[in-house]
């Protein structure tokens, strides 16, 4: 028996709304087996690897903990082998995602030094961003930090700073980093109130700020922190309409991988209404 109309409509409707969602580089996930905190083997990292490519993301880079409590244990030239095989095994299973190598580096005095003897990881191995974790526990300034990476070419891409309380709650604080301009990147999920109403509500003052900002997943599993950018990606546009979106979900994760310049939405709403 065809369909109905309605039915028909219906199918049309939603296979319109998947093609207006585009593909998603997502430039920070735990998704490398046996690492830190993120899948414990092969098998659950091959699943969190399926729920990225089903959520609409083709390119992806690893960003195991490196530092802080994980100081020891995701050390670069491991981070590299492991990304290697998961390739590997992506491709002999068809799974369609290319995985990158990267890291989520705690706040660490360190830092310059060990980037210099290789010791950390920057985004895709790029040389260009490195993402950076501030403690939960207590507020660090990392201005000096911001200062002495941009000396070396290396721009800092702050790590859901929604979800820091203290950042959370104050907001307006980053406009001290604007000479470092540095990229703050918010969890997708935050923006669907998934880590609480604070989190969710400072995710869109930071998305307001003249920093560049970058949406990415920050997956571990596909339970209680699975991969959510075509959710957010609609919200975003619900909200601040599809070119905002891209630029936040799609344009701005690209450059970041490749080491490209990227895009404040502040700063490109004030031009435009000038």
């Amino acid at each position: 028996m065809p369909p109905s109309a309605d039915t028909s409509s219906e199918v049309l409707a939603g296979e319109s709304r998947r093609r207006e969602v585009p593909v998603f580089t997502d430039t920070h996930c735990h998704c490398l087996p046996g690492l830190d905190d993120g899948p414990q083997d092969l098998a659950g990292a091959l699943v969190l690897c399926r729920a990225l490519a089903h959520d609409g993301i083709t390119q992806v880079v690893a960003t195991p903990h490196q530092l802080g409590r994980f100081d020891g244990r995701c050390e670069t030239a491991l981070v590299r082998r492991t990304v290697i095989e998961l390739n590997r095994v992506l491709h002999e299973k068809q799974i369609a995602l290319t995985i990158l190598p990267g890291a989520d580096v705690r706040l660490d005095e360190r830092i310059p030094q060990l980037l210099e003897s290789d010791a950390v990881l920057t985004v895709a191995d790029g040389r260009r961003y490195l993402l950076l974790e501030l403690p939960h526990e207590v507020f660090i300034d990392p201005q000096v930090l911001l200062e002495r990476l941009k000396e070396m070419g290396i721009t800092a891409v702050i790590t859901h700073p929604e979800r820091h309380d203290f950042l959370a709650r104050n907001p307006a604080y980053v406009s001290r980093w604007l000479e470092y301009r540095p990229c703050l990147q918010i969890t997708a999920a935050s923006f669907l109130g998934d880590f609480g109403r604070q989190s969710e509500e400072a995710a869109w003052a930071f998305v307001g700020t003249d920093l560049p900002v970058v949406v990415a997943t920050d997956a571990h599993d596909v339970d209680s922190r699975s991969p959510c950018m075509t959710a957010a990606y609609r919200r975003l546009v619900q909200r601040l309409g599809p070119s905002a979106a891209r630029m936040l979900c799609v344009e701005n994760p690209r450059r970041l991988a490749i080491g490209q310049e990227l895009l404040a939405l502040g700063e490109a709403s004030r031009k435009e209404a000038e």
